[in-house]
């Protein structure tokens, strides 16, 4: 028995061996078996070579892992510079990169940073006592400052703190006592200047743009309802070249370059679930800038390929499909540069109600393009959970791999090519499930750290893209990005109407788009999954919700609906996706994230075990939600509490909540206070639930982000 265990233990080099729990921290323990000497035979011939019976037999050593997993704040902060960097090496870099979502900058720093040293000790003092004190106090600052060196280098906007960024002046007080003239105070130095010189050049711009502002539009008299939709410049020779006068290479080289710039100045931390979540919420319009900036651009990518598409309605058919073929030409362009999100872009707005439901163009398209839209369209699939994607994404990612080792720490390998560019929305629907799964706090208070480090696996595929993207070479043609400027966009009502007008919906086709109220996340993952399992294997993929449809707060409402494919259009590609012109990089996609649980459910999916909901308050603060697991044991009073938790609300308050699931219709359905909560629900309805104060009860804080 303990020879095959032995065996068993030695094919495994990493064993899950339990849990400690060490002042009140708790730590999973592994062994690793690593290969230590070849045993020789002992004797008089002990200096010559090893006999080929001998050198069958090896020695391998047991070693002991710990990685810290759960503990509070100070222990998690004083980890960072007394734990074993050998044995957990991932422990200090999940944590710069996560800790944005669980404490300030400001609040670690108060922790880390040490004061001045004592001064010496007065003569007569036991001299091997303080100098063993000051021996561990050196150690500790040497520590500190290799932590900060590392904080500084791979994420200095935590610091960005105006007008007077006093973290960055703390952290420049304790440099310049502790390692003073060192590269983490020149650093620190550096960043500063930078950080002020930004801010000397933003309020520059702003004078300026407030100086060259010109007097307020006069009103504009009234017009008829289509004249906007196609309504011409009084002086057309005045406009330069339009987007599609261009060649194929040249726009998918401008789409590439502009998006490897946004995806270089994307902040990693603006990922997190916990904070991405938070955009839609009143007053949030600072919330992650630079994934903002990355929506910004795919939606003005779709922009451009609804306007072109859809612009001049007297077209011909053959015209007009003219252009739905170049577009796919760009598109499999941008397939070749690794640009996934323009790829991604034009995609979405080639599947779009306005320009899918154009039969008649689409029948003129010719069979080569209708074949590369269809390969195309198979990498976002969502029946697959976009593996395609992913799949090709770590393919490219791995390129030229072996080459990594001959490199030095730090640098870029020579020999692999550039890219790719993400499509961003597939890792922050991973990193909402991710969040939505696994709870912040675990008993006794704890910070729940496994759940940093899985974040932090995916925040590391995002830094490993951002520097594979620092290897594209690109021009910008100020020609070409000032017509994708120039195009001309149509609001989502506009799209609608003159894609009726080219082409007006027949009587056979009770099924063209029309506006409808916006349905939710939660409501269109559940439509998804309740059409997947009711579906038969023939039904339409036409059906499916659109994974990229914009949800930008103040945009016009939308709807998915049913629709026929267009004539000659490939079966096998994902129809059209939505009735939104304005397809949208936000996370609101049926993706699921795949965890080493496989019990834990998509959002809004139930199982015979557990469901993701999510829970918003009615306390006028627009829509803000918290997604929360519902297992088959919660009674409501427990969901309340863990609600209320999520939006940051004192927990005392939870006796004066009533649950409500949202219906259909506006209507809701009110969850006895003793009932269990997963067997009261309707589990054919969406998974939204509100939280709404009991009459008689007075009024309780406001809900504010964690």
């Amino acid at each position: 028995m303990q020879r095959t265990a032995s065996r068993e233990l030695a094919l495994a080099p990493l064993q899950d061996w339990g849990e400690e729990t060490e002042d009140g921290a708790v730590y999973s323990v592994s062994l690793r078996r690593q290969r230590s000497q070849r045993s020789t035979p002992e004797g008089p011939g002990d200096d010559q070579a090893p006999t080929p019976v001998a050198d069958t037999f090896l020695q391998y050593r047991t070693s002991k892992v710990r990685a810290l997993r759960a503990a509070r704040l100070e222990r998690l902060v004083h980890e960072l510079v007394s734990g074993d960097r050998e044995q957990d090496p991932g422990f200090v870099p999940a944590f710069l990169a996560t800790h944005q979502a669980f404490v300030p900058t400001a609040r670690v720093l108060g922790f880390l940073l040490p004061p001045p040293p004592p001064p010496p000790p007065p003569p007569g003092v036991d001299s091997k006592r303080a100098e063993a004190q000051d021996l561990s106090f050196s150690k500790h600052l040497r520590a500190v400052v290799s932590v900060l060196g590392s904080w500084l280098r791979d994420h200095p906007q935590d610091f960005w703190d105006p007008p007077a960024h006093q973290n960055l002046g703390n952290v420049l007080i304790f440099l310049g006592w502790a390692a003073p003239g060192g590269a983490e105070a020149r650093e620190a130095e550096k960043l500063l200047e930078e950080f002020l010189e930004e801010a000397k050049g933003e309020q520059a711009e702003e004078e300026q743009r407030l100086a060259w502002a010109g007097p307020p539009r006069a009103a504009q008299s009234p017009r008829s309802e289509f004249s906007e939709d196609f309504e011409e410049d009084e002086d057309p020779s005045s406009e330069g070249p339009e987007l599609l006068d261009f060649s194929v290479d040249e726009v998918a080289e401008q789409l590439t370059l502009m998006d490897v710039e946004l995806f270089l100045r994307v902040r990693t931390c603006e990922c997190l679930g916990s904070m991405w979540s938070q955009r839609d919420r009143p007053g949030a319009a600072g919330i992650s800038p630079t994934v903002r900036a990355t929506v910004a651009q795919f939606n003005a990518v779709t922009g451009c390929v609804l306007g072109s598409v859809l612009a001049a309605p007297g077209l011909a058919a053959s015209q007009r499909a003219q252009r739905i073929e170049k577009w796919i030409r760009i598109a499999q362009r941008c397939r070749e540069l690794g640009n996934f999100s323009s790829l991604r872009a034009i995609l979405s707005a080639l599947q779009s109600n306005p320009i899918y439901r154009l039969k008649r163009s689409w029948g003129s398209v010719s069979r080569e393009p209708l074949s590369t839209f269809k390969k195309l369209s198979q990498i976002f699939s969502d029946e697959n959970n976009h593996l395609s994607c992913r799949a090709i994404l770590s393919q490219e990612e791995t390129t030229e791999g072996p080459h990594d080792e001959d490199c030095l720490p730090g640098s870029l390998p020579s020999k692999l090519s550039p890219g790719p560019v993400p499509y961003l929305g597939t890792f922050l629907t991973d990193l909402i499930m991710l969040d939505t799964a696994l709870p912040d706090m675990l008993k006794g208070n704890l910070i729940n750290f496994e759940k940093r480090r899985k974040e932090w696996e995916i925040l590391a595929r995002i830094q490993q893209l951002q520097h594979r993207c620092q290897l594209y070479s690109l021009s910008p043609h100020p020609p070409i990005l000032a017509a994708l400027r120039a195009q001309r966009q149509l609001s989502e009502e506009q799209s609608y109407r003159v894609s009726r007008v080219i082409e007006p919906p027949a009587a056979s086709c009770p099924s063209s788009p029309r506006i409808r109220r916006r349905i939710s996340l939660t409501k269109r993952l559940s439509a998804k999954l309740s059409r997947e399992k009711n579906s038969s294997p023939s039904e339409s993929p036409g059906d499916q919700s659109s994974p990229a449809s914009s949800v930008s707060p103040g945009s016009p409402p939308s709807s998915p609906r049913n629709r026929e494919p267009p004539p000659g259009s490939p079966p096998a590609s994902p129809g059209p996706q939505s009735s939104s012109n304005k397809p949208s990089l936000n996370t609101e996609s049926s993706i699921t994230l795949t965890l080493s649980n496989p019990r834990i459910p998509l959002l809004g999916q139930q199982t015979s075990e557990a469901r993701v909901i999510r829970v918003s308050i009615d306390n006028n603060h627009g829509n803000l939600y918290r997604s929360i697991l519902l297992t088959c044991q919660d009674k409501a009073p427990s969901v309340v509490q863990r609600a209320l938790e999520k939006h940051n609300v004192p927990q005392p308050w939870a006796r004066d909540y009533q649950l409500f699931q949202v219906l259909p219709g506006d209507r809701e359905l009110l969850i006895p206070d003793s009932a269990n909560v997963f067997y009261a629900m309707s589990p054919t309805a969406p998974g939204d639930f509100l939280l709404r104060r009991k009459e008689g009860t007075r009024h309780t804080p406001s809900a504010s982000p964690t």
